[in-house]
C-alpha cells in the first residue's frame, strides 16, 4: 500500500472520475426511473452514492483533495434539506478522519526527522492515528517528561499532492458548483492553492500556535495547546482532551450548542485582536469543547480548545478597521457611507456604479446577525441566503457578480463564511454584536473627543 498516491497520472485520474461519476450516476438514475422506481427513492440513492464517492476519493487522496473537501464541508448547511442528509454525514467525516497511512511509513518519517532513536523521546506512542487530515495525521503519545502529546506527522509527498490536486480541481470547479448553491468554488480552490507553502511549513505553524498558546494561557474561555517539539515534517504539541465540535453539532442540546457557538465567535474575533493572527481554518475538526472544569456542570463553564494553526492570516493591526466601521454604518442604515467605504477599499471597481441600498441588502448574511441582541443561526436561514444569491433571476445574484473581492480580504471573507456555516450547523444562538463591540476595530464609534469617520468614508485606513 502506498503512503500517499503521488503520481500525477494516478491522482488526476481519480479526481477526474468525480464529475464523470456524477454524470454516470445520473444516467443510472434515469434507467432506474424507466424501470419503475420512484423519483424519491432513486434520487436518495443517487445522492448517497455521490456522497460516498466524494468522501472516498477526497479522503484517500488526502492532499489538496481532502483540504478542498474539508473547506466544502462547513457549507453543507446551505444545501436544501432534501439533499443535505446524504452529503452531511460523508462531508463531515472529512472534518475528523481520513484513511490513515501505513504504520511503517509513520515510523520512517519519525526516524528521518527525529532520529533513529525517536522512540526514546516518548514514554508511549500509539501507532494507530487519532486523526488524519489533509497533509498529515495525528498520533497520541506521552512525551519523555510525562506530558500527553499529539504528534502530527506530515504525509510524504504532501506538497506535490496539494498542488496537483488543487490545480486539477480548479479545472472542473464549475461541475462541482451545484454541490453548494450560491457559492463559486473556483476562488475557494485558488485561495487554498495560494496557502500551500505556508501550510506545509511546520515551523510557521509552530510559531503561530505558540503565539496563540502564550496569549491564551489561563484564559477562562479558550485553550490552545503549547508546542513541545517542532521538526520539518513532525510537530509535537500538548494533547487536547475534549468533546469534538462535530459531536456537539450532532448530539448537543441547545445550551451546549449555544455555548459552543459563542466561544467559537469569541475566539475568532478576539484571537485576531490579541495575536495579530487570524485562525483561518474554522472547520469543526479543529475544535474541542473542554469540560474538565464542569464534566457534569453547565456548559457555561466549558472552554473551547483550538488546534491546527497551519493556515493563518497575519494581521498585525487586527481586522481592518474598515470592516468594523462599515458594519456599524450598516446597522445605522447608512447605505451611502457603507458604499463609499467599499468603493475606497476596492470592493466596487471604479468603472462600476451600484445602488448603495442594494449593496446593503446584499450584505444581509453579515449584517443581520449583528443587528439583534442575540441571533439564532440555523440551516433554514443559511439555505434562504444561499438561494437568494444563487438564483440568476435575483437582484442579489446580479449584484454579487459585479462586486470585487480585494486580495487582502480573500482569507477574511472565507473565514467569515466558514464560521457562519459552522454556526448554522450548530444551530447556535449567539450574541454576535457583543463580540464585535469588544474586538473589532471601528465597530464602536469613537469616544467623545475622538474623530468620527465622515459619512463618505474618506481618509479611512485599512
Amino acid at each position: 500500500m502506498s503512503d500517499l498516491p503521488r503520481k500525477a497520472v494516478t491522482r488526476t485520474a481519480k479526481l477526474a472520475a468525480l464529475p464523470l461519476g456524477f454524470a454516470g450516476r445520473a444516467t443510472w438514475g434515469l434507467g432506474k426511473r424507466i424501470g419503475g422506481y420512484s423519483a424519491d427513492l432513486v434520487g436518495h440513492e443517487l445522492q448517497q452514492r455521490t456522497a460516498e464517492q466524494l468522501f472516498r476519493v477526497l479522503g484517500e487522496l488526502k492532499g489538496g483533495a481532502m483540504k478542498f473537501g474539508q473547506a466544502l464541508s462547513v457549507f453543507e448547511s446551505a444545501l436544501p434539506e432534501d439533499l443535505a442528509g446524504p452529503y452531511r454525514a460523508t462531508l463531515t467525516k472529512l472534518q475528523e478522519a481520513a484513511p490513515p497511512m501505513p504504520t511503517q511509513t509513520v515510523h520512517a518519517v519519525l526516524a528521518e526527522h527525529l532520529g533513529e532513536d525517536w522512540r526514546a523521546l516518548f514514554e508511549e506512542f500509539e501507532d494507530k492515528p487519532a486523526a488524519a487530515a489533509s497533509i498529515g495525521q495525528v498520533h497520541r503519545g506521552v512525551w519523555h517528561d510525562g506530558r500527553p502529546v499529539a504528534v502530527k506527522v506530515q504525509y510524504p509527498g504532501a506538497g506535490e499532492a496539494l498542488i496537483s490536486d488543487l490545480s486539477q480541481l480548479g479545472r472542473f470547479a464549475r461541475l462541482l458548483g451545484p454541490l453548494i448553491p450560491g457559492m463559486d468554488l473556483k476562488p475557494l480552490i485558488e485561495e487554498l492553492r495560494d496557502r500551500v507553502t505556508e501550510e506545509l511549513d511546520y515551523a510557521l505553524e509552530a510559531e503561530a500556535q505558540q503565539t496563540y498558546a502564550e496569549e491564551f494561557a489561563d484564559d477562562p474561555d479558550v485553550c490552545v495547546p503549547r508546542v513541545v517539539h517542532q521538526g520539518e515534517c513532525v510537530l509535537v504539541t500538548e494533547w487536547l482532551e475534549g468533546v469534538p465540535l462535530s459531536r456537539v453539532i450532532r448530539e448537543g442540546d441547545e445550551a451546549e450548542r449555544d455555548r459552543a457557538g459563542q466561544l467559537l465567535t469569541r475566539f475568532l474575533f478576539s484571537g485576531t485582536a490579541r495575536t495579530g493572527l487570524l485562525h483561518a481554518d474554522p472547520h469543526p475538526g479543529n475544535f474541542r469543547l473542554l469540560t474538565e472544569d464542569a464534566p457534569e456542570g453547565p456548559p457555561e463553564r466549558w472552554r473551547l480548545g483550538v488546534m491546527d494553526f497551519g493556515t493563518v492570516d497575519r494581521l498585525p493591526e487586527g481586522l481592518p478597521q474598515t470592516i468594523g466601521t462599515a458594519l456599524r454604518m450598516a446597522l445605522e442604515d447608512r447605505a451611502e457611507g457603507v458604499y463609499d467605504l467599499l468603493c475606497e477599499e476596492g470592493f466596487v471597481k471604479e468603472t462600476i456604479e451600484l445602488d448603495p441600498a442594494a449593496v446593503l441588502d446584499y450584505l444581509v448574511p453579515i449584517i443581520e446577525p449583528a443587528r439583534a441582541d442575540a441571533f439564532t443561526f440555523d440551516r433554514g436561514w443559511m439555505r434562504e441566503q444561499a438561494a437568494r444569491i444563487a438564483d440568476p433571476r435575483s437582484p442579489a445574484h446580479q449584484l454579487g457578480r459585479q462586486l470585487n473581492l480585494p486580495p487582502s480580504y480573500l482569507l477574511i471573507h472565507r473565514v467569515t463564511l466558514s464560521t457562519i456555516g459552522v454556526l448554522c450547523q450548530l444551530g447556535a444562538t449567539v450574541r454576535m454584536r457583543d463580540e464585535l463591540e469588544d474586538w473589532v476595530p471601528g465597530f464602536v464609534a469613537s469616544p467623545p473627543g475622538g474623530i468620527e469617520p465622515p459619512l463618505d468614508g474618506a481618509d479611512m485606513g485599512a
